[in-house]
């Protein structure tokens, strides 16, 4: 007389009997993943990490940031829909490569938009007449009442030279160009930024404007920040490996835990 098969044998049974992944689908799926991820790296993501501490304390040396490369680019007609597109505005943190220097990649704060007129009195930022209300900056250096310190200050009421740390001799040459009363009129396409370290940080007041085509793209988010040096790359290559090492062994105790995922706004 035939067993009857009990219920525990037919679930072994179906189990058994479901397909198992082969090597080349789980290679096809890995590389699926890894196209994905490289799209969105190379179109839509990048990472980016805080050189020096011109954004302190919004953004310190050592920060990781997440950039949102899409949201500043022009919106395509098939993906306008989609994605959130939108014209830079005043206080963004931005993303963008350097119009002074080849390949340097910086981030600023966004001041002032085409036709803005901003003016610094003692440190303070003056925007289309009203002085702004700005709580992420920090003066760090105080007016020693040098020449540098008083361009730096009382922008642009003092002229640019070597001797206010204006190095850019096309920028010396065409601001007063852009200058009407008391003001600096920031024309079309072209954005005001600044550092929210403002006595330490080279922008706008030392470059000149910041071309709408340089812009890369806003920091979303802080996914990592580590307790390192400012980082040039003018470094030796020996000081590059050193602080790779460094990053390595110290990766636990100077990682800044409590800024993880932190929001930048």
């Amino acid at each position: 007389m035939a067993r009857k098969e009990s219920k525990k044998e037919k679930e072994v049974d179906a189990t058994d009997e479901q397909p198992k992944e082969t090597t080349v689908e789980f290679l096809a799926s890995l590389a699926e993943v890894l196209i994905t991820a490289l799209f969105i790296m190379t179109f839509a993501a990048q990472t980016f990490a805080i050189p020096s501490g011109s954004m302190e304390q919004t953004l310190l040396i050592g920060d990781h940031l997440l950039v949102n490369r899409e949201l500043f680019a022009p919106a395509t007609h098939w993906l306008g829909p989609l994605l959130p597109y939108r014209e830079v505005q005043r206080g963004d943190i931005a993303v963008f490569m350097s119009p002074e220097q080849p390949g340097l990649i910086l981030v600023k704060r966004i001041i002032g938009i085409p036709g803005d007129r901003i003016h610094l009195r003692d440190g303070d930022v003056y925007r289309n007449g009203e002085k702004l209300n700005e709580p992420y900056t920090q003066h760090t250096l105080g007016n020693d009442g040098s020449y540098q310190a008083n361009y730096r200050d009382n922008f642009p009421a003092v002229p640019p030279s070597l001797m206010a740390g204006v190095r850019n001799l096309e920028w010396q040459r065409n601001m007063p160009q852009h200058v009407q009363g008391e003001d600096i009129v920031v024309p079309p396409n072209r954005y005001w930024a600044m550092g929210d370290n403002r006595d330490n940080s080279y922008d706008s007041r030392y470059w000149g404007f910041l071309p709408k085509e340089n812009l890369m793209g806003r920091p979303m988010f802080i996914y990592w920040s580590f307790e390192s040096g400012e980082y040039s790359p003018d470094m030796s290559f020996g000081d590059q490996l050193a602080q790779v090492a460094n990053t390595i062994i110290h990766f636990v105790d100077k990682t800044r835990w409590s800024r993880t995922f932190r929001l930048l706004r």
